[in-house]
């Protein structure tokens, strides 16, 4: 059964990006239980910065569960990334992503590694920025395998990456280099960028689409621009999925608007 969840960011460096909540995890866990979402998703600055006895309880007194930790605020307080020419700063990046798989792993939730994947610039060709992901992606997703949870990779727009910005190419990749326990985080605004067809490419993927941030064109909720959604729904049914989709998504014309139209967009396809 696919199940939604929609985002909420504790990291100020990232004010203006593409969450719905900012204001807490109390409120957000109000707000989401209010507008009947199965989950939140969350973006922290650090591992050591959630309360995870005070999330237990919210989780608890709301009846969610959490869907998934973002890693990326290593990228946004540190600078830090997996394919950076300093070694010092990629085992930085790692230990990092590293303690938000534990803490996930504490609320059966996955992390995602999006923009700490980093890109290939400078001294750095395309091909060892990749060797080097590769390897921290089969480090990290055994690590998470400890748990029983995945580790999700995020395939990221040209704008963003030049690593691997389609979602079949991140597909080939997983399975060329043979990196066990990582599903794709497949992201609806990066892939109106960079697919020929969102529906044709889940289908593609089929066992390795592992979560999706269910993103408009524009950003915004699903509804506000003209990303086509019924070939999404049946994509995904049809590949089996059953994980969540989240509203990763700028908080407009507010937070609440933008969570309604979320779940409304969610619930006209998957009704309950």
């Amino acid at each position: 059964m696919i199940k939604s969840a929609i985002t909420v960011s504790l990291v100020a460096q990232a004010k203006g990006g593409p969450f719905v909540y900012w204001d807490g995890l109390e409120s957000a866990a109000a707000s989401a239980a209010k507008h009947g979402f199965d989950a939140i998703e969350i973006f922290a600055p650090a591992a050591a910065a959630v309360d995870r006895p005070q999330l237990h309880a919210l989780l608890r007194r709301h009846g969610l569960k959490a869907a998934a930790f973002g890693t990326g605020g290593g990228w946004l307080v540190h600078k830090w990334h997996l394919t950076h020419t300093d070694p010092a700063i990629r085992s930085q990046a790692r230990e990092f992503i590293r303690a938000i798989i534990d803490l996930g792993a504490e609320f059966a939730a996955p992390a995602i590694i999006g923009s700490m994947q980093g890109k290939a610039e400078g001294d750095v060709t395309r091909e060892q920025a990749l060797a080097w992901l590769a390897e921290a992606l089969a480090d990290l997703g055994a690590h998470a395998a400890r748990y029983g949870v995945p580790l999700l990779y995020e395939p990221l727009n040209r704008y963003e990456t030049n690593l691997l910005n389609r979602q079949l190419d991140a597909a080939q990749f997983l399975e060329s280099r043979r990196i066990p326990n990582v599903k794709l985080l497949c992201d609806l605004f990066h892939m109106n960028i960079e697919e020929v067809s969102n529906a044709a490419t889940l289908r593609a993927c089929g066992p390795h689409v592992g979560h999706v941030h269910f993103a408009d064109s524009n950003r915004q909720a699903i509804g506000f621009g003209h990303t086509e959604t019924a070939s999404v729904i049946a994509a995904l049914t049809a590949i089996g999925f059953a994980g969540y989709l989240s509203g990763e998504i700028l908080p407009l014309p507010n937070s609440e608007a933008a969570a309604a139209q979320t779940i409304q967009a969610i619930r006209t396809h998957l009704p309950r």
